[in-house]
């Protein structure tokens, strides 16, 4: 029996619709995060951890895509997205739907997880809850560690509101009385430092918890009117401001990509107001007086029960010493092909290494390069970076590499968002120690994961290389399931030192012998493979298509899949976040099934399987089925040659997602989903299984 989801969805569509809207698909898939977070078989601290992911991943949505609708309201008005809504429709439908999500996250907070979290010792002690020895430590905390770097600013026509960062913590306090200026303005703002800490422990000898935290928004609320000697306090509301973080640089009007951007990021926390958070018992005329102030309309307005930024709640898991209430640890395992060779470039020669992290270990992928960067044969190294941390051994590596007097050549992407400024940093390192420092193409992205070594054996040259699907970032590596492929195969090795060519160089694109190639190949190689699986099924031949991603919204690609549907191919698509295929629609796409898998790890690997007349074609990949990934990105696709290797991608990669039954969300036609569970009430567990069959 399924049980059916509580989760906020689209409206129902008309039948003639085809295709579901893709903002409200990112709030359906932080309703499933969400969810992990109600579920009581997920360890305590964790459930809090979901809760937290779900409030970041509100905050990018509306940092990029709200803000983004908004500018399309304004500048083209009778716009319509793809699937045939309005700017300005889209925004009242999010509006409705976020406000209900907000809602819940809060509700989750104070009716489950903080109870539960008290129960296991864990408190978080509010204001109106001290006993005089908390209220006495937590003065001195305030006089000693917060009031000291406090600047309380009153407005008044000489002193204007001030500027607000970006999701920042802010105070407005109501006053009454005059200051020693005869000024009685009567209205406050005080910023909260961001060097502050916003979780703060609390003795167990005072908190009466073996566990007790108290929030800064707790101590300063508390203490407030320590910065108005003389006033009388009436009020005091934390209150934070999302505004649109996206970057605008016209890279075909700059000279200088890297000061354009630089100079960009200074301005990115100040951008547009799109959303004020307040406590929900902030007075009406505050509330009118913040949404003045930032532009906003009382929709805009989201009042909360608790801290404003729930994300500041995430250190508290790890801070909490009960492995008891966590996921249990593991150790990534190492596949008996590097365990059985000392020398990592002799493992590879002698076959394709696969490695399926995070349940076998990102350590190999390390290891290759500081193999190279200190192996006296290796001349070269080139690589991709996408994302990879502000600490990165990767990184320093590279650099150690060019120091030794490798030929290192690096083609960082400044426009990774949010990353932009420490990509920057690593690039101006780079080039400190003579590294090449490219920056891709202008208006295509380069995200592709590729890692090429070449070494001088036997008098020649060989090329050696990892291609991944997801990032050089040893940290999510641990979260993320990805795959990556060491290999040394000669026409693979000679294509990603083509497609390096073209992101350092000049000239047209060479024929590939395997890899498929965006903005070249890969889209119409997706097309053509589905195309093919149309005409099997037209001969009468046994027809399938099984694709693992994060997102399916390229509308080429989604007919195609109606097509094939039609035809009677058998399709499964596992989209971890927003989909606008409609599946199960009678005569449209009744051979279609659409699922997401939402668990311990985020599923981050691109997997596409073609069935073709028996020979199973299995590609890895960097990319989404999205346009900007297909058409406007350099990315790429490679294939499993190695048929041991193609098995373990099919099994790991997609059959074993397709049979679980307890992490595994169904999507219907209306963009609805409902959480799978056996009727017979086994369950399977993907994660759990790869853990076991992996890992340590």
């Amino acid at each position: 029996m399924q049980h059916p989801s509580p989760l906020i969805s689209p409206p129902p569509s008309e039948v003639e619709q085809t295709l579901l809207n893709r903002e409200l698909g990112i709030l359906a898939f932080n309703a499933r995060v969400l969810a992990q977070a109600e579920d009581p078989t997920v360890p305590l601290l964790e459930r809090l951890r979901y809760l937290c992911i779900s409030s970041s991943n509100m905050d990018e949505l509306f940092e990029i895509r709200v803000s983004g609708l908004h500018e399309q309201m304004r500048g083209s008005p009778t716009y319509r997205s793809p699937d045939g809504l309005l700017s300005a429709q889209i925004l009242a439908q999010v509006s409705e739907r976020a406000h209900g999500l907000v809602a819940r996250q809060y509700q989750v907070l104070n009716e489950m997880i903080l109870p539960a979290l008290e129960n296991e010792g864990v408190y978080l002690h509010q204001t109106d809850e001290w006993n005089a020895q908390q209220a006495a430590w937590a003065r001195e905390y305030f006089d000693e560690q917060i009031l000291p770097v406090l600047t309380p600013i009153g407005l008044d026509p000489v002193q204007p509101f001030p500027k607000i960062y970006n999701k920042s913590l802010n105070f407005i306090v109501t006053l009454q009385g005059e200051d020693a200026f005869q000024r009685d303005s009567g209205i406050a703002i005080v910023q909260a430092p961001r060097i502050l800490p916003r979780l703060i422990p609390v003795p167990p000898e005072i908190s009466g918890y073996p566990h007790g935290f108290m929030m800064l928004t707790s101590i300063m609320q508390g203490f407030v009117s320590a910065l108005f000697p003389g006033m009388e306090v009436q009020g005091c509301y934390q209150f934070r401001v999302t505004r649109n973080s996206d970057l605008f640089v016209d890279e075909e009007e700059v000279t200088n990509l890297r000061l354009a951007l630089q100079g960009e990021l200074s301005q990115r926390h100040f951008g547009s107001a799109v959303r004020l958070e307040i406590s929900e018992h902030c007075p009406a005329p505050i509330t009118q007086l913040l949404l003045r102030e930032f532009g906003l309309q009382p929709v805009d307005c989201y009042r909360v029960d608790g801290p404003v930024n729930l994300i500041r709640l995430m250190p508290l898991a790890d801070k909490v010493d009960r492995a008891d209430l966590k996921f249990p640890p593991f150790t990534p395992g190492i596949p008996n092909a590097l365990q059985r060779e000392e020398n990592v470039f002799d493992a590879i020669r002698a076959q394709d290494i696969l490695l399926h992290h995070p349940y076998q270990s990102f350590t190999p992928v390390l290891e290759f390069l500081q193999t190279a960067a200190r192996d006296p044969d290796v001349v070269a190294i080139k690589q991709t970076i996408y994302r990879t941390g502000n600490e990165s051994e990767l990184m320093d590596t590279l650099i150690n590499a060019a120091r030794n007097g490798k030929e290192v050549t690096v083609v960082v992407e400044l426009m990774a968002r949010f990353d932009e400024e420490i990509n920057i940093n690593w690039a101006a390192q780079l080039e400190e120690v003579g590294a090449h420092v490219v920056y891709g193409i202008v208006g295509h992205k380069t995200h592709a994961k590729m890692l090429l070594v070449l070494r001088r054996e036997k008098g020649k040259l060989k090329r050696y290389v990892h291609l991944g699907t997801g990032n050089y970032h040893p940290r999510t590596a641990r979260l993320y399931t990805d795959f990556g492929l060491l290999t040394c195969n000669p026409e693979i090795t000679q294509d990603v030192h083509e497609v390096f060519q073209q992101l350092t160089g000049l000239g047209k694109a060479n024929r590939q012998h395997h890899l498929w190639q965006s903005p070249f190949t890969m889209h119409k190689k997706i097309l053509g493979a589905i195309r093919h699986e149309i005409d099997h099924a037209h001969q009468g031949k046994p027809a399938r298509v099984i694709a693992k991603m994060n997102a399916l919204l390229e509308t080429e690609v989604i007919e195609m899949l109606y097509a094939a549907s039609q035809a009677g191919v058998k399709i499964d698509l596992i989209v971890r976040g927003v989909c606008a295929l409609r599946p199960g629609v009678p005569g449209l796409s009744d051979n279609i099934t659409v699922r997401s898998i939402v668990g311990r790890f985020l599923e981050h690997s691109r997997v596409f399987y073609f069935y073709n007349g028996g020979q199973e074609n299995v590609y890895l990949s960097s990319a989404d089925w999205m346009n900007r990934n297909l058409l406007n990105r350099v990315e790429i696709a490679f294939p499993l040659l190695n048929q041991k290797l193609k098995q373990r991608v099919i099994d790991e990669g997609l059959l074993v997602h397709l049979q679980d039954t307890q992490l595994s969300w169904v999507m219907d036609a209306d963009g609805n989903y409902t959480r799978l569970r056996d009727s017979a009430g086994n369950t399977s567990c993907s994660q759990e299984l790869l853990l076991y069959q992996l890992a340590t």
